[in-house]
């Protein structure tokens, strides 16, 4: 089976490659599970409920926060209602929302969600080693495939935990940066891992803001409003393929996809429908 994680969604126009691309993935490259990070869609920070019901109804199955889980109040009612999106497990139990979610793939396999945030250069929260062995002694032995979203800033925080998952889940895969990491690998204990699998938004841009917002207060420390970029739109994410059965990985594709490339795959799709074949590429 083939799960496709999306990197951190940023603003409108990361929405947008999103509910256009998806839908078209599913269809065209065989997907059975799509989880995509939400944590920045609504103006490049936090998740409103309109913005993650969008989500699912354009094909994304679960949506895993961070940071920012928190920034817009109005989502409170959504983590604890929802069963398809889950919030860090190393925040504190008394903080709304779920700490993994176990959902069904499109073929029918039970997958388990795991989101995670790291502790180096980022605010105090719990340790990671001892959340995810408290949620993994919690999740069913049935649930064979699961896909951890570890949204932490140091290279090596995301290493240390791949390794120690080597084996117990089916992928480890970074988010925060919002810069995609060309370390892509399958561990020796058959999980999928990769550091940061990239933003999804604007890349004509300073990890998706305007780039002469984030000049000008750089330069000067005069506060400016970091304002969403909207040139250069892709989508960055990895494709994860993992025997259904025992959970582990045997391959990981980068994926990256400009509007021009979503184009092809919705020519690829239109072609397919009428019998004429096609042949659009991931980018």
């Amino acid at each position: 089976m083939r799960l496709l994680m999306v990197g951190d969604v940023v603003g409108r126009p990361g929405r947008r490659i999103v509910e256009r691309a998806v839908p078209l993935l599913r269809r065209l490259r065989d997907i059975d599970f799509v989880v995509v990070n939400g944590e920045n869609a609504a103006g490049g920070s936090g998740l409103t409920p309109d913005m993650y019901r969008s989500f699912i109804r354009h094909g994304v199955d679960c949506v895993t926060m961070g940071d920012h889980v928190f920034r817009r109040s109005e989502i409170q009612s959504v983590l604890q209602s929802e069963t398809r999106i889950v919030r860090p497990a190393n925040y504190p139990s008394e903080a709304p929302g779920r700490e993994f979610t176990v959902l069904t793939a499109h073929n029918g396999v039970a997958v388990g969600v795991i989101n995670l945030l790291g502790r180096v250069f980022m605010r105090p929260v719990d340790c990671y080693f001892a959340a995810v062995d408290r949620v993994l002694s919690r999740m069913s032995d049935r649930v064979r495939v699961i896909l951890v979203d570890f949204h932490a800033e140091a290279t090596s925080d995301k290493q240390l935990l791949g390794r120690y998952l080597d084996g117990k889940v089916s992928a480890v895969l970074g988010t925060h940066t919002h810069v995609p990491t060309a370390d892509s690998c399958i561990l020796p204990g058959g999980t999928a891992f990769q550091c940061d699998v990239g933003m999804t938004g604007p890349h004509d841009s300073i990890i998706g803001r305007r780039v002469d917002r984030v000049m000008r207060t750089t330069r000067t420390f005069f506060p400016t409003r970091f304002d969403v970029a909207t040139g250069d739109v892709r989508l960055n994410g990895a494709i994860v393929t993992v025997n259904p059965s025992s959970g582990v990985a045997t391959d990981i594709e980068r994926v990256c996809l400009t509007d021009d490339d979503v184009d092809a795959l919705q020519r690829e799709s239109q072609e397919s429908q009428t019998g004429n074949g096609g042949n659009g590429g991931l980018g």
